[in-house]
């Protein structure tokens, strides 16, 4: 017997976008499709909660990642907010096959697993001098002073952007993602998509002139069969690279220190144990993942699930900190556990929309780690858990700040 759909679940409120794994459980166990109570990039979505059920809607033909096919769908001129989401949102996240197929092998071309394998002492470089930074202090914001930095600086170099300007791309992707998804500030996320989209024009006609040994360069190249980006497809993929290549990788690293810190056995076990990090990355991963649930998918047609219709056109979401944490997967799922074995998480998504940068984002996060607890042993939570302000917003799971000890 489930909750009938006027129940209602409030996922947004500082104390659940803290911790939002209670309200998750109860959803899981008595309403595992729930119609949420706000609205998610233009519409208010429906969120399923059950590991099982969200792996089957990403194989799910009955839903489309593609905005454009969306029943009903039409692009008021209008409307800023969604001129800017068509203009940067035709990538490999937002479109099914044989779309979906040809720009994923397109971009796997040029974003190889060589090209990421080499980033490895680039990485450690990084993140040694970002911790050389903080010698003399006694507390830094770890968000804005390590886990902002690090990984933005990676795709920064990978795509081949100026290091002036890469302070740009955390503000642009900021309003975007963040303001985007919750559907307010609609002039600034126009402007902001704007100012993206004009920059990106003119490092590409500078790509193209004088080609280098970067992502972008390699992304103008690139042909199959054929085949190649065309200028839309181009801006909204290096927008896919710059946002999931930082933001989800800022996210793994705060929550996963934050874990740590408040699981003090497990952060003694992993520091007698080096060789565990490749395991306790995948545990922060599913514990408290970076992101929330997954981007947006629309019913074709209606789907009855668990006695209730999503309607044609209405946005489905699967929620990634829910599946990851249910019992009938994970045995004692609240369990921080970096020894977990097998962990078969979601974190990254799952089917053909799994995430490509997933290789990188665990190498930044085993590199990172180990820098971090190497090179500051006294590293301590400045402020008590419950005064971290958490982002408003359900598809990434985010703090504003961190302040630590060091």
């Amino acid at each position: 017997m489930y909750t009938t759909p006027t129940q209602t679940f409030d996922l947004y409120s500082p104390e659940a976008l803290r911790n939002p794994h209670p309200i998750l459980a109860q959803m899981r166990q008595d309403s595992p499709l729930t119609k949420l109570n706000r609205m998610e990039m233009t519409s208010v979505p429906w969120l399923l909660t059950r590991y099982e059920d969200c792996v089957k809607l990403t194989k799910d033909e009955r839903f489309t990642k593609d905005m454009m096919r969306r029943p009903g769908t039409t692009i008021d001129p209008d409307d800023m907010m969604m001129q800017a989401a068509a203009s940067i949102n035709r990538h490999m996240l937002t479109v099914d096959p044989p779309d979906h197929t040809r720009l994923r092998n397109l971009v796997h071309r040029a974003f190889t697993p060589r090209m990421i394998r080499e980033m490895g002492g680039r990485i450690q470089q990084i993140s040694d001098d970002l911790i050389d930074a903080m010698q003399g202090k006694s507390q830094i914001d770890l968000i804005h002073d390590y886990t902002v930095p690090l990984p933005i600086t990676v795709i920064a170099e990978l795509l081949g952007i100026p290091a002036s300007d890469r302070e740009k791309f955390r503000e642009w992707t900021q309003v975007i993602i963040v303001d985007g998804t919750r559907g307010v500030n609609s002039d600034g996320m126009a402007t902001a998509a704007l100012e993206f989209i004009m920059y990106f024009h003119q490092l590409f006609d500078e790509r193209r002139a004088a080609p280098q040994d970067d992502l972008i360069s390699g992304l103008l190249q690139v042909e199959e069969a054929g085949d190649k980006l065309d200028s839309q497809e181009l801006i909204s993929m290096v927008f896919l690279l710059l946002a999931a290549g930082h933001e989800t990788t800022v996210n793994l690293l705060a929550n996963g220190t934050l874990d740590l810190l408040q699981h003090p056995d497990q952060l003694k076990l992993l520091r007698e144990n080096p060789k565990l990090m490749e395991s306790a990355v995948e545990e922060m991963l599913r514990f408290n993942g970076p992101v929330g649930a997954t981007t947006m998918r629309w019913a074709l047609e209606d789907v009855e699930m668990y006695g209730q219709v999503i309607p044609a056109g209405d946005m489905v979401l699967a929620s990634l900190l829910g599946a990851d944490r249910d019992p009938k997967v994970f045995a004692n799922p609240d369990v921080f556990d970096i020894t977990r074995s097998p962990n078969p998480h979601i974190a990254f998504g799952h089917g053909i929309h799994y995430c490509l940068g997933a290789p990188l984002a665990r190498m930044e996060g085993v590199i990172a780690f180990n820098s971090l607890l190497t090179r500051l042993p006294n590293l301590s939570l400045a402020v008590e858990p419950e005064a971290l302000e958490w982002n408003d917003t359900i598809l990434l799971h985010s703090m504003k700040a961190m302040p630590v000890n060091i």
